[in-house]
């Protein structure tokens, strides 16, 4: 269900908003997948929202079972953003990318 949710929003080209790690955020879906341990995984393009780094913006690799309420937005996604590379090597296992 949730890596359904994170390939809906890169093939419509929208932004995805979620919690995670206790704050709401807004991202861009850039690829899913799976680690090398199983985890369900995904590289985003953070837009807005709170970070436990204090980073607001900017890459993040996010693991599905830290992450809650993750929906579609109207926001249209700007991915892929300056600085992605297609094969990501955190991820063993590709289901979706930009």
């Amino acid at each position: 269900m949730w890596l359904e949710t994170a390939c809906a929003a890169l093939r419509a080209q929208k932004c995805l908003e979620l919690r995670y790690d206790g704050y709401s955020r807004v991202v861009e879906v850039h690829a899913a997948g799976y680690s090398k341990d199983g985890n369900a995984i995904m590289r985003v393009w953070q837009v807005r929202g709170g970070s436990v780094s204090g980073e607001r913006s900017g890459w993040k690799l996010m693991r599905a079972d830290e992450t809650f309420s993750a929906h579609l937005t109207d926001e249209a996604s700007q991915a892929p953003r300056p600085g992605y590379k297609r094969g990501d090597a955190a991820m063993d296992r590709i289901v979706c990318q930009v």
